[in-house]
């Protein structure tokens, strides 16, 4: 399986990582990005493994999400064999909010 990250998600991946790098500094930045990678690796090989998320329910297609580090979630949904990054937040904002800005 291939992985796709949409433009806003990848754009949110790094503000995020530039704020932790900035806030706690680059040897936690490095294990934020360690994580991620990881995270990326699972659903590479098991993409039904991130419980379909219940913000999306509403929606055509299946989303699924994984929590990476406790305050970050990523989002994603699988079409053929491409996985697609659809969103990537801080668990700490409202995520109502946060699913209403994805398309």
């Amino acid at each position: 399986m291939k992985i796709t990250w949409h433009t806003e998600a990848k754009a949110s991946y790094r503000q995020i990582a530039r704020y932790i790098n900035g806030r706690f500094g680059r040897k936690t930045r490095q294990k934020f990005l360690q994580k991620v990678k990881e995270a990326e690796a699972m659903i590479k090989h098991h993409p039904e493994i991130g419980p379909i998320d219940p913000l999306f329910a509403d929606r055509p297609r299946t989303y699924r999400s994984v929590v990476i580090d406790g305050l970050s979630k990523m989002v994603y949904f699988v079409e053929g064999d491409i996985i697609y990054i659809s969103a990537f937040w801080d668990c700490r904002r409202d995520p109502a909010a946060e699913a209403d800005r994805m398309k």
